[in-house]
């Protein structure tokens, strides 16, 4: 015998529902839920094993969908059409159906349908994806944020670029670009990821700075971080490349689990540098930076030895007493880099940005530090266009 949960959220199925379900002598409608709370409160006494919900219900997302197996729970969505379909499978839910006639089947069949496979993308899809590039670096404020924003901005004169801040310690690059953002974009995104409507509403988490140039704003506080559950950053990633190239302002550090399993702060900025097709690792030229930086490349290159990484020594300066080739020779145990690049100390530019809100080839075009980005994406018409990497082929992830 089969206990039944039923949530409608007054769909008018309802009462077609419960006639179907009573007249099956190994099915029993435990309760009429009110609302997802209540349906999730129900699940956790261990009573049910199925629960019979309208996708539509408000709150029920995949964190519902997570709770309810937890508690043993297996859920069975009511959809309308093909797009509530395809929501219900985006949150976790894997057996639906359209008309509750269907309901004693799929209520009583153990076997749960396999999720698709992930399909390799078409080559004239490959095509049409942007690449994304993870800026990340160690401790210390080497200018992460300063270098992802002139990166994505020198990008997004000739294409489509979305400049993402995933700092799982507060995201800064809405206050260095002059965003007045009330809603983080970040958490926009997480809601929308675990309602399953985040490609749909993909539009609704950026902000425009020009034609071509978006930004979705990082967290507005620290301790915000629990509020983007596992999957999302994946799934905004491979949302965003869609429309073009993405550039994740990523956090400092790749801070393991705790002991207890549960995923901490740190997982935030892994998953920015699993779904990258590229790393850019930034560090600072004076001898703290630069111990900082390799200590970093190692554990970077022993979590992540296949992905691209291009090192990036911010603030060189003539003061400190060495050249470019003896930085690079101090720094090539530690990684196996793609290039070695340096951007000069050029505070007067930078402090005009920061002031004003704007991007660094914004303030200043002809300052050293502008054309070093500039050369750093391959937009200095010196060695030709930006380095087209291979996108991942990897299918959206879930958040779970």
């Amino acid at each position: 015998m089969r206990v039944v949960l039923l949530l409608a959220a007054g769909a008018a199925w309802e009462t077609q529902a419960l006639s179907v379900l009573g007249g099956r002598r190994d099915l029993v409608v435990l309760k009429r839920c009110v609302d997802v709370d209540d349906l999730l409160a129900t699940a956790t006494s261990g009573q049910a094993d199925s629960a019979v919900v309208a996708v539509e219900a408000p709150g029920f997302d995949v964190a519902a969908v997570d709770h309810l197996r937890r508690h043993g729970v297996r859920p069975v969505a009511v959809v309308a059409d093909e797009p509530g379909a395809v929501r219900a499978e985006r949150i976790g839910v894997r057996r639906t159906v359209t008309d509750v006639a269907e309901l004693p089947v799929a209520l009583t069949t153990d076997a749960e349908p396999e999720p698709p496979p992930e399909a390799e993308p078409e080559a004239e899809a490959r095509a049409g994806r942007g690449t994304v590039t993870a800026v990340w670096g160690p401790v210390g404020a080497p200018g992460r944020t300063t270098v992802a924003t002139a990166m994505a901005a020198a990008l997004g004169r000739t294409e489509r670029t979305t400049l993402i801040d995933v700092d799982p310690y507060g995201g800064t690059v809405a206050q260095v670009l002059g965003v007045l953002d009330e809603v983080s974009g970040l958490l926009a995104a997480a809601r929308l990821a675990g309602s399953g409507r985040l490609v749909e509403g993909f539009a609704s988490v950026q902000r425009a700075l020009d034609g071509r140039l978006t930004v979705v704003t990082g967290l507005p506080r620290p301790d915000r971080w629990s509020e983007v559950r596992p999957g999302t950053i994946e799934l905004l990633a491979e949302t965003a490349r869609t429309e073009g190239h993405v550039v994740l302002d990523a956090g400092p550090g790749l801070d393991e689990d705790d002991l207890t399993g549960r995923p901490s702060r740190g997982a935030i900025t892994r998953a920015a540098l699993e779904v990258a097709d590229e790393i850019v690792a930034v560090g600072t030229a004076d001898p703290v930076g630069l111990s900082r930086l390799a200590r970093a490349l190692t554990d970077l290159r022993a979590q992540h030895p296949v992905t691209p990484v291009r090192v990036v020594v911010n603030r060189m300066r003539p003061t400190l007493g060495w050249s470019e080739r003896d930085v690079a020779a101090m720094l090539a145990d530690f990684t196996r880099a793609v290039a070695i690049h340096f951007l000069p100390e050029d505070r007067a530019t930078v402090d005009r940005a920061l002031v004003t809100g704007r991007t660094v080839q914004e303030t200043a075009p002809a300052s050293p530090l502008a054309q070093a980005v500039d050369a750093l994406v391959g937009r200095d018409g010196s060695s030709g266009r930006l380095r087209r990497l291979r996108p991942r082929t990897a299918g959206t992830t879930r958040p779970r």
